[in-house]
């Protein structure tokens, strides 16, 4: 059996969520958020990395690798599993990273996601953005998104994916799934064709440069309903993100077009549960009202958060009252809540001494 699919089936074995390789080190499992080495392995050389990367993807895509350094695809290991790949080249040489995809779409009741996820899947039109760090989950909750609608709704459903991870079964919905660097050039070429297909509800997997963001926010506010992703940890620092990517002269007006298309945020965080016993997320949620389209318009951000904590029966919540709530039922540790909350200050009696 081929050293990376011994690697495979033990990633799988113990519930890992990623394979790290590097040039020159011990390969590496994430496993509940803890980096471990598995010594049994050795130490990779570089032209064995090299020959098991190159298995993995065509020859075409393996020599684009070679000559950016960067390559991103899913790959199908047989019917086990399918797999996020990010190959790179770094200052130690070759690397890559190998994210699980789970094999079955889950749907936001198992992930355990707020309830007003499911309202946000019944707008007719607007911006809805899923947040948060790298490896924070938002992938799985879009996916879960998409499958709701796909088992609520017959519509017509387009998908901007870099790579693509979840492949959406046939239900009620029609969706076609489009992936950047195979079937289309960028997210911005795709959306503007996608404006052309009739369709009602579209995701953007990144929405990473001034032309996505412009045309994601157009296609919320002219009549579809848009998924996207941002690296943002909170409501206000999603729609301050947005607006710092267009130029001075045009702030004022996307915060205008703001206050109107932006339905919603969902920002989340992945929490390590307390005696490491895997883990659990947290969600900040913000969904528009009046109140929430004024503070935008106006880039007042005080008003927002008091916005979220005033209507907790419309399902919007703050990430840091989450991570009070987990605090105390003692699911997460006090370290845990610290390092994680946004609000420092508030959690300070749990900073971690240095030694």
């Amino acid at each position: 059996m081929p050293v990376l699919d011994r690697m495979f089936d033990r990633m799988l074995e113990s519930g890992a969520s990623d394979l790290h390789l590097s040039e020159g080190q011990l390969p590496k499992l994430r496993l509940h958020g803890e980096v471990r080495p598995m010594e049994d392995f050795g130490y990779l050389e570089r032209d064995h990395l090299r020959s098991m990367l190159r298995e993995l993807c065509d020859t075409k895509r393996f020599e684009q690798f070679e000559q950016r350094g960067d390559l991103d695809f899913a790959y199908a290991y047989g019917s086990k599993a399918r797999f996020r790949c990010n190959y790179n080249k770094q200052y130690a040489g070759y690397g890559a990273v190998f994210r699980t995809i789970p094999s079955r779409i889950l749907t936001l009741d198992e992930l355990g996601a707020p309830q007003v996820l499911k309202t946000f899947t019944t707008y007719n039109k607007g911006l809805v953005l899923v947040t948060g760090p790298t490896g924070s989950g938002k992938s799985t909750t879009l996916a879960g998104v998409i499958d709701h609608i796909n088992t609520q709704r017959a519509c017509h459903v387009i998908t901007i994916e870099e790579p693509i991870e979840f492949v959406h079964p046939l239900k009620k919905s029609t969706i076609v799934q489009r992936e950047v660097g195979i079937d289309t050039p960028s997210f911005a070429d795709a959306l503007m064709g996608a404006t052309r297909q009739d369709a009602d509800v579209m995701l953007v997997g990144e929405m990473r440069d001034l032309e996505t963001i412009s045309l994601a926010v157009s296609a919320g506010e002219t009549g579809t309903l848009v998924f996207g992703t941002l690296h943002t940890n909170s409501a206000t620092k999603t729609i301050d993100r947005i607006v710092d990517v267009f130029p001075a002269d045009q702030q004022i007006a996307i915060r205008q077009t703001l206050s109107v298309s932006l339905r919603a945020i969902c920002a989340q965080l992945l929490l390590k549960r307390s005696g490491g016993k895997g883990r659990i997320a947290a969600h900040e949620v913000l969904v528009q009202t009046l109140a929430v389209s004024n503070a935008i318009r106006e880039a007042k951000n005080s008003v927002l958060t008091q916005a979220i904590m005033s209507n907790k029966a419309l399902g919007m919540q703050l990430m840091d009252d989450v991570i009070a709530g987990y605090l105390n039922e003692r699911i997460i540790d006090g370290v845990e809540a610290y390092m994680k909350a946004l609000d420092k200050d508030r959690f300070k009696q749990y900073a971690p001494i240095a030694e």
